[in-house]
């Protein structure tokens, strides 16, 4: 007999394993303080998906995600069904650290729900689900292991050339179209709280664009950085034509002026065109990115985490427009409550060279806040590195149970 017949084989250590005990979705619907209008869809409310990953010993994590039916094909229904059938087998078992928690919600795949409509689904069918249920992971993993979430963007190698510290970032503000007396009240309160730029809605029918800019650039000064967003509003054949009277108030880019299923048409219009293009309902996926890019359909990414199925995804498509010399801005979804607005703020303060900032709106603008912590911009439209771990944020149970609809619990 060996001299080790008679040792033991030591066990692996695993008191260090983080276990999901279990996700949990919340349809939430979350009131708005103002009606919101552009060109594609009015809100005064949103459908929202919330989910809450809860580990063994207590840790939770949360997500959230907002369907747009308009962008991504998705509604409230439609995203509780794919997490509803959604295989998480990806998320059982230890996870070792938040590596392993981005490798594996890397590896997660949501599933093909039947096609009820008659036209086939994009590939960002599934994008608010997704989203918020990585988001639930990644923070509830970076909780356990004393992280902030902004940690992700240094364990992504495709985002690693853009991984860069910002303990501030500065946001810019949207400017809708309205009644002119309204307009020049809301130029001076941007003026007085001291943002830098903002985006103009344009194309909203019985309005006058060019009145609008009008009034925004006098009241607003040379030096401040206006945007356009049309929301799909013009068409190839209309938007020079529609772009021409407003382009002498310095216009920095124009964002999604035609409907997705016209985009390629812009290929052309690029050359003759002055002002940059910028992609945002045409811009929902990796496979969007790489379409545009091969086809040269613009010169700018509108990027949303929501929108674009989470903040990993996020990352490649941001890291994408760098690799092939466009910028990328961070966007969001009207009405995005604290959760997406602390994800928002960690990939901003962790991503370098973003072209514009936009969120952080929740006490301007959502009637039930649902995190005990003010994310929103300040004065300047500042907002602060959020310290860690995780997301930063916790949540108001309280309020959650107000807005509530549905919960499902889903084990595992």
């Amino acid at each position: 007999m060996s001299e080790t017949s008679n040792l033991k084989l030591s066990e692996p250590d695993t008191s260090d394993l983080m276990r999901i005990a279990e996700l949990i979705a919340y349809h939430v619907r979350i009131p708005l303080k103002r009606t919101i209008r552009h060109a594609s869809h009015s809100r005064n409310q949103n459908e929202t998906l919330l989910v809450c990953c809860r580990l063994e010993d207590g840790t939770e994590g949360w997500g959230e995600g907002l369907p747009r039916e308009y962008v991504t094909g998705e509604t409230i229904d439609s995203a509780l069904e794919h997490v509803r059938t959604a295989d998480f087998s990806a998320f059982g078992g230890g996870i070792t650290d938040l590596r392993d928690a981005v490798q594996r919600c890397d590896r997660f795949e949501l599933p093909q729900l039947a096609n009820v409509g008659g036209s086939p689904r994009r590939e960002c069918f599934g994008n608010a689900a997704r989203c918020a249920i990585e988001l639930s992971v990644l923070d509830a993993c970076a909780q356990a292991e004393g992280v902030a979430l902004s940690a992700v963007t240094g364990l992504l190698p495709e985002a690693l050339p853009l991984r860069s510290r910002q303990t501030e970032v500065r946001y810019s503000v949207v400017l809708t179209s309205m009644a002119p007396w309204r307009e020049w009240v809301r130029a001076w309160k941007v003026k007085v709280y001291g943002f830098r730029q903002g985006k103009v809605k344009v194309g909203i029918s019985g309005r006058d664009d060019r009145a609008t800019l009008a009034r925004y650039r006098w009241m607003l000064g040379k030096n401040f950085g206006l945007r356009l967003d049309a929301n799909e509003a013009w068409t190839c054949d209309t938007l020079e034509a529609r772009l021409a009277p407003l382009l002498p108030f310095g216009v920095e880019s124009i964002e999604q002026p035609v409907p997705h299923g016209a985009v390629d048409g812009l290929t052309a219009l690029r050359r003759s065109l002055p002002t940059p293009i910028m992609l945002d309902e045409s811009l929902c996926s990796l496979e969007d990115a790489h379409r545009a890019i091969e086809r040269g359909l613009c010169d700018q990414f509108n990027v949303r985490l929501s929108k674009c199925g989470g903040f990993i995804r996020s990352l490649r498509i941001t890291a994408l427009a760098r690799a092939h010399g466009l910028g990328a801005q961070l966007g969001c979804q009207v009405g995005e409550t604290g959760i997406l607005s602390a994800a928002g703020r960690h990939f901003a303060c962790s991503v370098s060279g973003l072209t514009a900032v936009e969120g952080s709106y929740d006490r301007f603008l959502v009637r039930e806040p649902l995190t005990n912590e003010d994310v929103s911009f300040r004065r300047g439209g500042r907002g602060r590195e959020l310290p860690g771990p995780g997301l930063g944020i916790s949540i108001d149970r309280r309020a959650l149970r107000r807005v509530q609809v549905s919960e499902e619990h889903f084990p595992l």
